[in-house]
């Protein structure tokens, strides 16, 4: 549970802006508050003007201070916020006087769990309040957007009220349990049963097939040395940032860079060019290669076209094809302003000529990955909703036999365990300690 006192802790980013947020939450918030401004009361909902005070009853700042009383806060406790000029000063000096007036340093994420235990959001709701700080596309935005106001909530809470449903017919034929259910009601939940499974694989496959566009689409340029991965990924940047040599073997460790494409933030990922190699350093570049490939959403294999194919571009072929059900590969042609001499039956996406012009990839990247959020369908965004929905399943799934045998106990037990792990995505029934690691991922003053 929760304690009683005053948290406070700066809300915005370190370092040097136009304005800083100082937020307070607790029973003695608008007392220090009013402490800091030296007023006799705040009113709620207004943004007040007003110079801040140390301890010491030297002037601070003149900033806007704005009281939310509670339960009308995010926290459903009296919230204050004062809005005080940036910088790396102002904020620390205020938060200190908030300190030495009694308040404490909020934790990682207290101000989001105190709104989860008051009632204000749910876990689900919680987590998307997370990551839409670190959304990486617009499209992440807007679903995270709609599962702040609830949507995965209510689609949560319907499966929920569904099995539940279901489990009360057991509930009942075991209270009596000289009478076995009858045959159309078993058929009837059996119908049942294999719509919720149905809704909740899609759901679950459609979570993992989006999982690029919530972290941030991952992309991997693959190929053997001197293909013209570096020279890519230089014109993907606009600006030289990996070395380009005619020397096989210069890339010995694996480049990651960040860059905007559309709407979407992307990482991509430069590797060692894959051969086999008797030099140390370079062969822990090809192994970071390898993990690159195993770790990327979108694998880009380069060919060079102005080399005949070898034994070397067969083990690029065999690698990637080894990842084509799980992962998006692109193959690329590139240096066709060379002398053609590649010849083999891959299908090319595209060719192109790195140091020209990349345009064309960017479209095609860019096109793919907006295709990721073409569906309206739920959309689970974290590993441990994954994981809960996967329980569901299993516990559905295991619930099928017993049913068929009138077994309603062991039926009757898988279907409250499904209950559970659907539960645990919105609102647990016990368990502070995993409550406290989730919590404890958020920033400060969030």
């Amino acid at each position: 549970m929760i304690e009683n006192d005053t948290i406070c802790a700066i809300a915005t980013a370190n370092g040097i802006g136009s304005i800083a947020i100082i937020r307070l939450s607790g029973d003695r918030a608008v007392e220090i508050a009013n402490r800091l401004t030296k007023r006799d009361s705040l009113t709620p909902r207004y943004a007040t003007l007003s110079n801040i005070y140390n301890t010491q009853d030297e002037l601070i700042d003149e900033s806007i201070v704005i009281y939310f009383k509670a339960p009308h806060s995010f926290t459903a406790e009296d919230v204050v916020e004062i809005q005080c000029h940036g910088g790396f000063i102002v904020a620390q000096s205020i938060l200190k006087a908030a300190l030495d007036l009694g308040a404490r340093i909020a934790q990682a994420g207290e101000f989001s769990k105190r709104a989860f235990f008051n009632g204000r959001i749910d876990l689900s709701e919680a987590e998307a309040i997370a990551q839409l700080i670190e959304a990486k596309s617009e499209d992440a935005a807007k679903i995270l957007a709609a599962q702040m106001k609830g949507s995965l909530k209510n689609y949560i809470e319907k499966i929920r009220d569904e099995i539940i449903h279901i489990l009360a017919y057991s509930e009942v034929t075991i209270d009596y349990a000289e009478e076995d259910l009858p045959q159309n009601i078993v058929t009837q939940i059996e119908e049942k049963l294999g719509e919720l499974k149905q809704s909740l694989q899609s759901t679950l496959l459609a979570s993992k097939a989006r999982e690029g566009l919530m972290q941030g689409f991952r992309v991997a340029i693959v190929g053997k040395p001197n293909v013209g991965k570096s020279s890519l990924l230089n014109a993907l940047l606009n600006y030289n940032r990996a070395i380009v040599s005619d020397i096989a073997g210069t890339t010995r460790d694996t480049i990651e860079e960040q860059v905007k494409i559309g709407t979407h933030l992307i990482r991509i990922v430069d590797t060692a060019g894959i051969r086999q190699a008797d030099d140390e350093i370079e062969k822990i570049g090809i192994e970071r290669s390898l993990e690159a490939i195993e770790n990327a959403d979108i694998v880009i294999a380069l060919f060079d076209a102005s080399r005949e194919f070898d034994e070397e571009d067969a083990q690029i072929l065999s690698l990637i094809e080894q990842h084509a059900e799980q992962k998006k590969i692109f193959y690329i042609k590139n240096k066709i302003d060379l002398e053609q001499r590649f010849k083999s039956d891959i299908a090319f996406d595209l060719m192109l000529n790195s140091k020209e012009s990349v345009d064309s990839l960017v479209h095609m990247l860019k096109e793919y990955m907006d295709t990721t959020n073409v569906s309206d369908e739920i959309m689970l965004i974290s590993q441990r909703q994954i994981q809960a929905v996967e329980e569901t399943l299993k516990n559905i799934e295991e619930a099928y036999y017993p049913l068929q045998d009138q077994e309603l106990e062991i039926f009757s037990f898988h279907l409250n365990e499904a209950v559970k792990e659907m539960a645990s995505i919105t609102r647990p029934f016990e368990n502070d300690e995993m409550l406290d690691k989730m919590f404890g991922s958020f920033c400060l003053g969030k």
